[in-house]
């Protein structure tokens, strides 16, 4: 497999790095080093679980399945396979636009927006960032999308982002925030997306790539 055909649209974790307003922060320290009389380099990372890129679990928002409803609740047939990357323009993504899009059963749908021009080059929260309104999550869970995907931090709003988040989680679509698309032309990719897998934690980081079809 050629890796240089994939495009990595993962935030780096880097202490310092843009987080949520009462997130916890990035922390790296070495523990443990050769020069130090260790046998080899050894390092603690402290962060929170919806740090960069990650994956919201139903928990986040107390949302009811079974077992804990953790990362592990999410469906990993979700996270690998075709998705579409869709530029919407606003400073929100509202029925009408989701509606545009006639999102198929099973898809997953990846939101480029201004965010990833706007949010992603400085290490400050950015609080008018474009998310996805209550109305189109409720399109979104009603044409049974499988994922969702947007280049900032949360998939909600700011001051009613839960109603967003809630409809999708009930729905079982899965939930995928933090992407960097700046690099990347709207169309169709292949992905694949995996949390780490923290069993019970109401989010987890994730690596995702994508590349084209390659037929």
């Amino acid at each position: 497999m050629d890796m240089s055909e994939w495009i990595d649209v993962t935030v780096p974790i880097r202490p310092g790095m843009v987080r949520w307003p009462g997130n916890p922060g990035v922390e790296r320290e070495v523990t443990e080093e050769r020069h130090e009389g260790g046998i080899c380099r050894v390092s603690r990372l402290t962060l929170g679980v919806h740090t960069g890129t990650h994956f919201d679990a139903p928990v986040h928002f107390d949302v009811p399945v079974p077992g804990s409803g953790g990362v592990e609740a999410l469906a990993v047939a979700a996270m690998i396979g075709v998705a579409r990357v869709v530029a919407v323009q606003g400073r929100a993504i509202d029925r009408a636009d989701v509606e545009a899009l006639d999102p198929k059963a099973g898809e997953r749908l990846l939101f480029k927006t201004s965010n990833s021009v706007l949010c992603w080059g400085t290490d400050d929260f950015v609080p008018d960032y474009v998310y996805v309104t209550a109305g189109a999550a409720h399109h979104l869970a009603d044409r049974r999308v499988s994922l969702v995907g947007i280049d900032y931090l949360s998939i909600g709003g700011p001051s009613d982002g839960a109603r967003a988040h809630r409809i999708l989680l009930q729905a079982g679509v899965c939930i995928l925030e933090g992407l960097d698309l700046r690099g990347v032309v709207p169309g169709t990719f292949e992905m694949v997306a995996l949390p780490m897998l923290i069993p019970g934690s109401d989010g987890a980081p994730a690596r995702v790539l994508l590349r084209r079809p390659t037929t």
